[in-house]
């Protein structure tokens, strides 16, 4: 099984290589106490504007930041705090952070997660978990729009000289569409938002597989069930954007009538994350 990981692994690193793992050095904020943090920035758009660096970074779980961890986040100027996961996750292991930092929960539907937990433990192969995870989460809108409109309300809100993070537990589904999304709104190609999302699959390569060690030990969940709820691959994000299609008839249609963000939010987004 872990062989077969490193192969499937290897092979999503490699498509997103130019975009991610070249530039590791400048994206990637290495930290003791957490994982998969990486800055959002210097993204291409196809108006050519860039996503500023500096600005916005998603993260994993930030619940056991080191003190030099916390000094990392005031010299990044990091003074936002958006926590993607449910109350039971945050109250069993909250947030570090900062004196004085502007902390939000976004709580919607990830609190029915521990169903989907529950269900997986059930599953054998591949095909079940592909079902299970893809239909029950990534494929369904019914949260979106509450998980998401405090995110950008913050994002809205963030001072010019300040920071943002934003973060679920394995900075990866909850975190990867609120990624997606804001890459989205500010005009970057779908392709490169794909790269964003499966680059998780890099920045999160051991931690994942001590996960599926895990989750198959302890759990009893299925290793290949493991592999593939731990992965972050196309068409799971393709599920996502599929469904807001069919609902709402587009993505900006959502953006708008769902999150709020109308025209003249989506240029303040652009004048405060994007440069010439």
């Amino acid at each position: 099984m872990k062989k077969h990981f490193l192969i499937v692994a290897a092979i999503l690193i490699t498509c997103n290589a130019f975009a991610q793992i070249t530039d590791s050095t400048k994206r990637h904020v290495v930290l003791q106490g957490a994982a998969n943090f990486r800055d959002v920035g210097g993204y291409k758009t196809t108006d050519g504007h860039t996503v500023k660096w500096g600005k916005v970074y998603r993260s994993a779980d930030i619940s056991k930041l080191t003190p030099s961890d916390l000094e990392e986040l005031k010299k990044l100027n990091i003074t936002f705090d958006v926590d993607l996961r449910g109350h039971q996750e945050s109250t069993q292991a909250p947030d570090k952070l900062n004196s004085n930092m502007d902390y939000v929960l976004c709580p919607a539907g990830s609190d029915s997660l521990s169903t989907m937990m529950k269900g997986l433990m059930q599953v054998k192969g591949k095909k079940g978990a592909d079902s299970l995870f893809i239909a029950d989460f990534y494929g369904k809108t019914t949260y979106l729009a509450d998980r998401y409109k405090p995110f950008f309300g913050k994002l809205l809100a963030l001072p010019t000289d300040q920071s943002l993070v934003f973060h679920c537990t394995a900075g990866k589904d909850r975190t990867g569409i609120a990624a997606a999304l804001l890459l989205y709104s500010l005009g970057v190609p779908y392709n490169t938002i794909v790269e964003d999302y499966t680059a998780t699959n890099y920045y999160r390569k051991d931690e994942n597989e001590k996960a599926i060690k895990g989750m198959s030990g302890y759990m009893h969940i299925d290793k290949d069930v493991a592999t593939e709820m731990m992965l972050a691959k196309k068409e799971y994000l393709d599920a996502t954007f599929a469904a807001i299609v069919k609902q709402y008839g587009s993505v900006n249609n959502f953006l708008k009538k769902q999150v709020g963000l109308d025209d003249e939010k989506i240029a303040r987004l652009k004048a405060e994350f994007l440069e010439n």
